[in-house]
C-alpha cells in the first residue's frame, strides 16, 4: 500500500487518535476486563467521591459527578461549579484498581477555580478523597506533567490498572481563547498509599 502523506495523512492521524480517546472512556470498565495483579496497598469497595483535600494548596473542595460532552470528551464542571472537581462518573472511585479521574477548571473570567495551582503540587505530596461510605482514600503524588491537549498518553493516563490511582486534570500552558482556550493539560500522576475512616 501507497504511503500516505501530506493533509489526508494528518486527517487520518488525528480522527485515529480521537477515536483511540474516544474508545477508552467510553469503555465501561475505562481499562482492562482481566483481574489486576495483587499489590501491597490498599484497595477499596465502590464509593462515590464527595471531597477532595490537597493540603500542601490548601485546597477543600466538594466533588460531583461529571460525564461525557458531546464529543465523546470528558465533561468539565459547570461554570457556577467553578471552585468544585468533576468525578468522572466512568472510571473507577478512588481507591479501586485503576485511576479515578478528576477535573477541574484553572480559572474564569472572573480570576482563579479549583485547580489554579495545581501545576505547583509537588511529587511525594499527599491528596485526600473523602468518599460518600466516609472513608478517606489517601493517594501519594507521583509526579505533575504537561500535555498539550492534541498529543496525550491515552493509556498511561487512563489505562494504567496495577493499581489504585488517581488522575487530577486541568488546562495549563498558552491560553489562546475562543474555542481553543488553553492548549495544554496539567496532569496530576498520584497512587493511592493509605485508606482511613473519617472521623
Amino acid at each position: 500500500m501507497a504511503k500516505l502523506s501530506g493533509p489526508l495523512a494528518v486527517v487520518l492521524i488525528a480522527v485515529g487518535a480521537i477515536a483511540t480517546f474516544s474508545a477508552v472512556v467510553q469503555k465501561g470498565a475505562f481499562g482492562p476486563d482481566d483481574v489486576p495483579p495483587p499489590g501491597a496497598f490498599p484497595v477499596l469497595e465502590p464509593s462515590r467521591p464527595v471531597e477532595l483535600r490537597i493540603p500542601s494548596l490548601k485546597l477543600d473542595a466538594p466533588v460531583h459527578d461529571v460525564g461525557l460532552a458531546d464529543d465523546g470528551s470528558i465533561e468539565v464542571p459547570a461554570l457556577e461549579k467553578h471552585n468544585q472537581a468533576g468525578w468522572f462518573e466512568n472510571s473507577p472511585t478512588p481507591g479501586q484498581y485503576g485511576p479515578a479521574v478528576l477535573v477541574g477548571h484553572a480559572d474564569t473570567r472572573d480570576g482563579p477555580s479549583i485547580f489554579h495551582d495545581l501545576s505547583k503540587v509537588k511529587p511525594g505530596a499527599r491528596i485526600e478523597v473523602e468518599r460518600r461510605d466516609d472513608s478517606v482514600a489517601i493517594f501519594e503524588v507521583n509526579s505533575v506533567e504537561k500535555f498539550k491537549k492534541s498529543d496525550q498518553p491515552i493509556d498511561r493516563i487512563y489505562g494504567d490498572f496495577t493499581r489504585p490511582a488517581l488522575r487530577l486534570i486541568t488546562c495549563g500552558g498558552e491560553f489562546k481563547g475562543g474555542s481553543i482556550g488553553y492548549v495544554d493539560n496539567i496532569i496530576v500522576f498520584a497512587s493511592l498509599v493509605e485508606a482511613k475512616n473519617e472521623d
